[in-house]
């Protein structure tokens, strides 16, 4: 099963980082350029424990819709999404946040299976895998632009 561990500081408190990555519209922004929607379940502000979104986005040039569900969660420090229904045979993503110094360390750890049996594994090592960790780097990104932004603002 491919893994992607992503770590990013941010300077900003955990409770902002960890309520970011909660909001659903904020993830609908830090996606645009994949025309990311959420189309049903929780579709606007923070998804809880127990509650699913399905999304719609193109990647590779193809619409597609992904339902995922929060299946754990411990505030403000960790909880994880897993796919119920998608393209993907399984996904299953953590976040983990943790205070050090002032700052917010947070470690994505994404785990998932291809579809497509063998041509699935092939286009991991191809492409996928790159691009995934390419996607979840940009959402970081913009994820610690804001959270340092709403962290100078209070």
């Amino acid at each position: 099963m491919p893994e992607i561990i992503i770590k990013t500081r941010i300077k900003a408190d955990i409770q902002t980082c960890f309520d970011l990555s909660l909001d659903i519209d904020f993830h609908t922004r830090s996606l645009k350029h994949s025309n990311e929607k959420a189309i049903a379940g929780k579709t606007t502000g923070l998804i809880k424990l127990g509650e699913s979104v399905t999304w719609q986005a193109t990647h590779f040039g193809i619409n597609q819709k992904l339902t995922s569900k929060i299946t754990e969660m411990n505030p403000p420090h960790y909880f994880v999404d897993e796919m119920v229904k998608g393209i993907f045979k399984s996904f299953r993503h953590e976040h983990h946040f943790k205070s050090v110094e002032n700052n917010t360390i947070l470690t994505d750890k994404f785990m998932y299976v291809s579809p497509f049996g063998i041509l699935g594994k092939l286009a991991d090592k191809i492409v996928l895998k790159r691009y995934l960790t390419r996607l979840l780097k940009t959402r970081n990104t913009f994820l610690k632009k804001e959270a340092e932004i709403r962290t100078k603002l209070v």
